[in-house]
């Protein structure tokens, strides 16, 4: 449901300063419309950091063709679980079109670069939640386990040396849009380091999540969606399975609805309308984050695939993923990401792949609602236009399955 001006939740406290000390925060969009921020932390210890070994160019690998997805016919003999679907897997042409055989007029703005050639993957088949994770379930998840978000926690002073100890205040990052227009190269002019934003305080201190049980929950670092996969059973997708599923069995289309933006002039995702960042019109019904299944589902009975808020996945983010399975040729088979993450615009940051865009999209600045093109995020990092939602395999619904009938008994 649309949420009127006057009936959305903002701060009665002014959020702090747009510019924030750089010992706590640095810069993290080296492309438009990214997740706009880096933690400067090395509170999660998890896979190393790749070093800058030669990797061969995208431009030197020509861009296959798509070819018509290959759904596999067999369905699960378990029934589904409660607010998910089964995804069939098979195999499809992964990523984004060449921009040059690209209808501009259609898809607003040219792919990008991490997400081409287009090549072939296989996957296996899988449930997935309809929707982004709630406010309410992750509230149910914190109420169980008495789990603290990363955005909660106080800095460590080990993690920051050197960092005046006012610095060290937990805090999340949030869109704080300008009241004039701005040039779009510096985006510490929207992006706001905000002591006391969280999951339970979107917007800062003064805001809250009363009445938004059914939008997804943001201020969601990697570690904490982990949390939250091992706890109901899940786990987050690969990049490979979040793209099979977005594309609702199409194959080819720049959205996850088809080949036009807004068919037959119909808004089909939640996104930024208007100047960016000053004003979001809501043209499309809605300013900001909304809640879940607002807008029609896609070939899969799958909500928000794109816009609204972006979603982590599992794979870790290198550039040159595509073009190093295109080197390999092939069809890749359950694919799970690099071994380790390299980004070159940041060679010292662990950032994982981010799918799908949020309501800050715009042709102006950001098209990552194109269904074949990649975000990324550093782990430890948290914004309130960043959620997540969690997949399951066969196996998992079996063992979940086994054991509720074993309580039962």
């Amino acid at each position: 449901m649309a949420r009127s001006r006057s009936e959305r939740v903002t701060p009665t406290v002014r959020p702090a300063p747009r510019r924030v000390s750089t010992i706590l925060l640095l810069a993290a969009i080296a492309l438009a419309g990214i997740v706009g921020w880096a933690v400067y932390s090395k509170r999660l210890a998890t896979n190393p950091v790749a070093s800058a070994d030669p990797t061969p160019s995208v431009a030197a690998v020509a861009p296959s063709a798509f070819q018509p997805t290959i759904v596999n016919p067999a369905a699960p003999s378990e029934s589904t679980p409660a607010g998910m679907v089964w995804i069939p897997g098979g195999e499809f042409s992964m990523g984004a079109a060449d921009p040059s055989g690209v209808d501009q007029n259609k898809v607003g703005m040219q792919a990008t670069t991490d997400s081409r050639p287009v090549h072939r993957v296989y996957v296996d088949g899988f449930f997935m939640d309809t929707t982004d994770v709630t406010n309410a379930q992750f509230a149910a998840f914190v109420k169980a386990t008495g789990y603290v978000t990363v955005a909660e926690r106080k800095p460590r002073a080990e993690d920051f040396p050197g960092a005046p100890p006012e610095n060290l205040v937990a805090g999340s990052v949030v869109f704080s849009p300008p009241d004039h227009a701005v040039p779009l190269n510096n985006h510490f002019q929207w992006w706001s380091y905000v002591k006391g934003a969280n999951w339970r305080h979107p917007l800062g201190p003064g805001s809250g999540i009363k009445g938004m049980e059914k939008f997804p929950v943001v201020h969601i670092a990697y570690e904490d969606a982990e949390a939250y996969a091992k706890w109901a059973g899940k786990r987050l997708p690969t990049e490979a399975e979040w793209e099979f599923a977005a594309r609702g069995g199409l194959s080819g289309k720049p959205y996850v609805w088809g080949d036009e933006f807004r068919p037959g002039g119909k808004w089909m995702a939640n996104t930024h309308q208007g100047h960016f960042p000053v004003n979001d019109t809501g043209e499309d019904g809605h300013v900001g984050v909304t809640a879940a299944a607002q807008y029609p589902p896609n070939g899969y009975g799958l909500y928000d695939m794109a816009g609204n808020v972006w979603q982590w996945t599992s794979d870790w983010y290198r550039p040159d993923t595509y073009a190093r399975l295109a080197v390999v040729g092939g069809v890749a088979r359950n694919p799970r990401g690099p071994a380790a993450a390299y980004d070159p615009s940041e060679p010292g940051e662990k950032k994982k792949v981010h799918r799908g865009g949020s309501f800050l999209c715009t042709p102006q600045y950001c098209s990552r609602y194109m269904v074949g093109t990649r975000g990324k995020g550093e782990v430890s990092t948290s914004t309130n236009h960043l959620g997540f939602r969690l997949v399951m395999t066969r196996e998992q619904s079996q063992a979940a399955a086994t054991s509720a009938a074993g309580i039962q008994r």
